[in-house]
């Protein structure tokens, strides 16, 4: 049974609780256990004789709202109560062992720091309903020693309102100019201007005290309403980019991966010459010569009866139809002959842009798709991510008995969804899943991990240490969800692949397996 068989065309808040993963970007500041120096401008919380000492429990029974002075308002409905901070630390193992290495505090501030961050989230909520003309955000800086910092327009009576609660010698205001709920307010119109949503696509930066839209999604960076809709917000509002161009999307559903870079496990589909359009999946990047970039997949993708003109592959061929790889016209870079199943693709013109990594990035790792599954069990704990691939093992080197992870993209559409069907029968979930290596008497790698048609190409590699190992070439019939254990699916070797590739090329193109992925294209000189 081969993978790559026919198939048809299927017709504002921002939150204030800061986590410990939130601050992770932060740089790194000496944190020592007593408040920080406060700037020009900032006013520390005086603790009140409740305060519970620097780096010591605070109290359950302490709340805002018990002592107002200086124009604080009195009565709250219900005050707040924080847990100690050794019970906090105690459900938050990991989040405690981040502070300690981050910032080199040692447990009981780490503790402290994280009974101050559970507190946060329904002091803000108190602050903004008794001061909503005052109270201008909160945020946490680890950075400055685990300081919780408060923003406010009239500094005195939120800061009079604090000097009761727990922890309060950690806690200072900061003056601002406009208070959350008038910002959040503009959020709401901007929003409604550039028809989006409140939240999402304009957020309230407390911190900058100002409104942000975010360009690259629901509104473009180059809508004619927006330059007039930010002067029109009534307060500091700009415009950014939700995601820079020099960042790296980390793993991806196979299926909607249109963005750079190329990482092997992601969906091509190739047009047949009969009008029909088969699913495939990428397997690794490879690279020739010098840095000239190629994408290995199964060669019965684009070798065969129906494959007579020159292939192209696209990713989302129904929509927005992004070009990728195309057939190459150089004798011995595509067979279809297992264990000898290749295709080594160059891309189409001007698809090279697409697919490398963005100018200015500091590191180019080539890549696999790691995609959690439902059916993947071992994904609960570290989740979807990327890993790199670090180099191949020869197949005399591969052994039974080893566990390897394998990706795929093979997927069937549900009713009404306009994507191509690849055969895989409905049910089937495409992503990464491990089994075991069960034999190589085919030549090839036979292993026991679950695969659909349309899983033809996609990588099977070690998790441990990035190491690749073949492409998925056939296997077993199956259909729909992953319901046999002992499944059988084999795999054409990556050293075998590149050894004949190379002597049938004559060692011209020196193609090897790539560690890095594709960059962007030399400048050539213009010719004169």
């Amino acid at each position: 049974m081969r993978f790559g068989r026919r198939v048809t065309v299927a017709g504002m808040v921002t939150a204030c609780a800061l986590g410990a993963a939130a601050v992770a970007g932060m740089p790194f500041g000496d944190a020592g256990r007593t408040p920080a120096t406060l700037t020009a401008g900032e006013t520390p919380v005086s603790p009140g004789d409740d305060a519970a000492p620097t780096g010591a429990p605070v109290r359950a029974d302490s709340g805002l709202g018990s002592r107002p002075r200086g124009g604080a308002t009195p009565g709250a409905a219900a005050t707040l109560r924080a847990r100690p901070a050794a019970e906090v630390a105690a459900d938050s193992p990991a989040s405690v062992t981040y502070l300690r290495d981050r910032y080199r505090v040692d447990a009981d501030e780490a503790a402290r720091r994280l009974a101050l961050q559970e507190l946060s989230a329904p002091l803000a909520a108190r602050l903004a309903t008794e001061f909503p003309e005052a109270y201008g955000g909160m945020w946490l800086d680890q950075a400055a020693g685990g300081v919780l910092t408060v923003a406010a327009t009239g500094v005195e009576p939120v800061r009079a309102a604090l000097a009761g609660m727990p922890d309060a010698a950690h806690v200072r205001v900061v003056p601002v100019r406009r208070p959350l709920r008038q910002l959040t307010e503009a959020a709401t119109r901007l929003s409604t201007t550039l028809d989006a949503t409140a939240g999402a696509d304009v957020l309230v930066d407390e911190r900058a005290n100002e409104v942000v839209v975010l360009t690259g999604d629901r509104i473009a960076a180059d809508d004619p309403r927006l330059a007039g809709a930010l002067r029109a917000a009534g307060v500091p509002a700009r415009a950014q980019a939700r995601i820079a161009e020099t960042v790296v999307r980390k793993a991806c559903d196979p299926r909607y991966c249109a963005q750079a870079p190329m990482r092997g496990g992601i969906r091509l589909d190739v047009p047949r010459d009969d009008d029909t359009v088969g699913g495939c999946t990428t397997g690794f990047n490879v690279v020739a010569g010098l840095r000239d970039a190629y994408v290995l997949t199964a060669g019965h993708c684009v070798v065969g009866g129906r494959h007579q003109l020159v292939d192209r592959t696209w990713h989302q061929f129904l929509g927005p139809k992004v070009p990728v790889t195309v057939e190459s016209s150089r004798p011995g870079l595509a067979e279809n002959a297992y264990p000898y199943d290749y295709a080594i693709m160059p891309y189409q013109a001007g698809a090279t842009g697409l697919w490398a990594y963005p100018a200015g990035a500091t590191q180019v790792p080539s890549l696999v798709n790691y995609w959690c599954v439902p059916d993947s069990t071992g994904c609960a704990t570290r989740g979807s991510r990327d890993v790199a691939i670090t180099g191949h093992v020869p197949w005399s080197a591969i052994q039974p008995g080893w566990v390897v992870c394998a990706t795929g993209a093979a997927y069937t559409p549900k009713a009404g969804e306009q994507y191509v069907d690849s055969g895989a029968g409905a049910g089937y979930v495409p992503g990464t899943r491990c089994g075991e290596i069960i034999g190589k008497s085919s030549g090839g790698i036979d292993v026991r991990i679950c695969a659909r048609p349309g899983d033809s190409g996609g990588p099977l590699f070690t998790e441990a240490d990035g190491k690749a190992l073949g492409i998925l070439s056939h296997g077993d019939p199956g259909q729909g969800p992953c319901t046999n254990p002992n499944e059988r699916n084999s795999y054409a070797p990556v050293s075998t692949i590149l050894d004949r590739a190379n002597a049938r090329t004559y060692g011209g193109l020196r193609l090897r397996l790539a560690t890095q992925g594709p960059v962007p294209p030399l400048a050539r000189p213009a010719i004169r």
